[in-house]
C-alpha cells in the first residue's frame, strides 16, 4: 500500500467520523442505553409487583412446566422443561413502555416541530414569490408608461 493510499484512507475515515450523523448516532446509543436502565428499573420495581399483586408472586417468577415437575433439585438444576413466560411478558412491557416514551416525548414533538417549520418555510416562499411578482408588475407599468409617453409625442427638453 502506498503512502498516498494510506493518506486517502485516513482522510476518508476522518471525514466519515466528522459527519454529524455518526456523532449523533453515538450519542443516541449512549442515551438509549441509560434510558433502557431506567425503563427496566421501572418495570422491575413498579410494574412487575403491581402485575404480581393480582397473583401470588413477582411477574418474572411466572412460569409453566412442559415436562416433569419443574422442581429445583439439590444441585440447583430444574427437573423438567420450564417455560419462563413471566420474564418474556416483563420484556414486552419494557419494550412497550420504551416505545411509548420515545414516541410521545421525542418522535411526536419533533414531527410537530418539523411540520410547523415546513409550513413557515412554505409561507415565506409564497410571500417572496408575491413580492417578486409585484415588483415585476410595477416595472412593467413603468415601462408601459414610458412607452406611452414616448409614443404620444412628448419630448423632454
Amino acid at each position: 500500500m502506498s503512502n498516498d493510499e494510506k493518506t486517502s484512507l485516513l482522510e476518508g475515515f476522518k471525514a466519515f467520523l466528522m459527519r454529524g450523523n455518526v456523532i449523533d448516532l453515538a450519542v443516541a446509543v449512549v442515551i438509549g442505553a441509560a434510558f433502557t436502565n431506567i425503563v427496566n428499573s421501572v418495570v422491575k420495581g413498579v410494574i412487575n409487583p403491581i402485575v404480581g399483586a393480582f397473583g401470588t408472586k413477582d411477574l418474572e417468577s411466572y412460569s409453566s412446566c412442559l415436562k416433569g415437575t419443574c422442581a429445583k433439585l439439590a444441585d440447583g438444576s430444574v427437573d423438567g422443561i420450564q417455560i419462563m413466560w413471566g420474564s418474556v411478558l416483563s420484556a414486552v412491557l419494557s419494550f412497550l413502555i420504551t416505545a411509548a416514551v420515545v414516541y410521545f416525548l421525542m418522535v411526536l414533538p419533533m414531527a410537530k416541530y418539523l411540520a410547523r417549520r415546513a409550513a413557515h418555510e412554505k409561507a415565506k416562499e409564497a410571500t417572496s414569490e408575491v413580492m417578486e411578482i409585484t415588483e415585476i408588475e410595477v416595472l412593467k407599468e413603468i415601462r408601459d408608461a414610458l412607452v406611452a409617453q414616448r409614443g404620444s409625442g412628448h419630448s423632454t427638453p
